[in-house]
């Protein structure tokens, strides 16, 4: 059940706290030694932190919808005295010393943590692949090992799989929306600054962004204003003004003006995903939303090289030193996007930075009167893990939301022939993700995607 069901059956007591951490345990035990999507389950501790909440909500101290619901977090989002390796065997005894601020918040909502999900190794990497620490399984494909998507590859296995009805991602250049596409859920992108990333280790500080990996768009929302906030310990969090996305979420879309992506950016996408992408286009149009062509200023490709060149410079600052040492067990695939920041002087860092100043105020003016950009999230479905080619990025079309300091929210919107899920991208300026939930939902209202279940988490095959 996505997170507002059982928001609703725990209010009105016909669900305990109890049943629901133990279901979610029980599909863990059976589902998830195929599945890997966990690094470390606390078992032990969501069973007392269920008791206490179902003792607590009985007693009438609730202590608001989100009580005693269970939560995955990426193993990037640190716990105290928890396990936090980043994805890297390099790290795989280190305990976190601290608690995010994101952690406390779920906390203090009554949220019940159960687990720290997988990550590719410094969540470097938008295939979902980990050499070392393993790579989880996508559950839409039970016969082939395929790309879950990355970098919060463990977070969308288990929430697709249903062993958690919500998880915490990363998005630096689309690690939260390529694994909600490729496993079939919802995932928001938030803005830079929206939700504090203090006590969450850092791949790029400039690009970096937590987010909701959720089943349905409502759910996102809800999470999103919890997770939401200032935050002394980040200062791109200070004196913003936070989005209050439920009171408009079921507005609908009539009126709302929602641009197609550039022709010239299909070239090269899947004509699958490019069916289930007209298909969205026109269910939109069917609500009253009016669909407008836009001419962009710059390619994605050219806006995805410039965030790749920040993010490169700024990964290498951070853990360059274990990419330098061919001694340390690194990722093959990682090891050698991290040294390529090396080579990046200090000199064309600052001009990238300038430069994606410019682009943002360049963007904000080709972009104005428009509510959305629609596209897909990825060029092709999931790849079996032997088609991938690692020194590619399946993040082209969702890179330059992160570099132009946009939100965006990946929603499924079809199926391949072979039973694959894709998803739809919906981009909002910054601080605007109260119209890309509006946006998603109204999709959601009018489709039954999100509601469809893998193949390894019980359900019946799709297409």
């Amino acid at each position: 059940m996505p997170v507002h069901v059982l928001s609703d059956l725990i209010a009105t007591r016909r669900l305990s706290p109890v049943d629901i951490v133990e279901d979610c345990l029980d599909r863990i035990g059976t589902l998830e030694p195929k599945l890997q999507s966990f690094v470390e389950v606390y078992a032990a501790d969501a069973r007392l932190a269920a008791e206490a909440a179902d003792k607590a909500i009985r007693s009438g101290h609730a202590v608001g919808p989100l009580h005693g619901i269970p939560i995955a977090l990426k193993d990037l989002v640190e716990l105290e005295g928890k396990v936090a390796t980043g994805g890297s065997a390099v790290w795989r005894a280190r305990k976190a010393a601290r608690t995010a601020t994101l952690a406390r918040r779920v906390i203090s909502a009554g949220m019940i943590v159960i687990g720290k999900t997988h990550t590719v190794e410094f969540a470097y990497g938008g295939w979902g692949t980990n050499q070392h620490m393993g790579t989880p399984h996508n559950p839409w494909d039970p016969a082939d090992a395929r790309t879950p998507g990355g970098s919060s590859s463990g977070s969308g296995v288990a929430v697709a799989a249903r062993l958690v009805p919500c998880a915490i991602g990363t998005d630096t250049g689309g690690s939260v929306r390529l694994p909600a596409a490729w496993c079939g859920i919802t995932g928001l992108k938030t803005t830079i600054g929206r939700i504090s990333t203090y006590g969450v280790l850092p791949l790029s500080p400039t690009l970096d962004t937590p987010g909701p990996m959720v089943r349905s768009v409502e759910d996102a929302a809800i999470l999103l204003q919890v997770l939401q906030g200032s935050d002394p310990m980040d200062p791109r969090t200070l004196g913003r003004r936070n989005a209050e996305p439920m009171p408009g979420l079921r507005r609908g879309v009539k009126g709302l003006r929602l641009a197609r992506m550039p022709e010239a950016e299909r070239g090269g996408v899947d004509a699958e995903v490019l069916a289930c992408y007209d298909r969205s286009i026109e269910v939109l149009r069917g609500l009253g939303a009016e669909i407008v062509d836009l001419s962009l200023p710059h390619g994605f490709a050219e806006l995805g090289a410039l965030s790749g060149r920040i993010m490169s410079a700024e990964a290498y600052a951070l853990v360059g030193d274990l990419a330098d040492n061919n001694a340390l067990p690194l990722d093959e695939a990682v090891r050698p996007r991290i040294r390529a920041g090396a080579s990046i002087s200090s000199r064309d860092y600052l001009h990238a930075l300038t430069e994606r100043e410019r682009l943002k105020a360049v963007f904000a003016e080709a972009i104005d009167g428009v509510d959305a950009v629609l596209t897909p999230v990825a060029r092709t479905p999931a790849l079996r893990l032997g088609e991938v080619d690692q020194s590619t990025t399946p993040a082209l079309l969702t890179r330059w939301v992160n570099l132009l300091d946009l939100c965006g929210l990946s929603v499924p919107n079809g199926f391949t022939a072979g039973g694959l899920p894709v998803g739809l991208q919906i981009v909002c300026r910054g601080d605007d993700e109260a119209t890309a939930l509006r946006v998603g939902w109204a999709y959601q209202s009018a489709t039954d995607w999100h509601d469809r279940i893998p193949p390894m988490a019980g359900g019946a095959p799709h297409a």
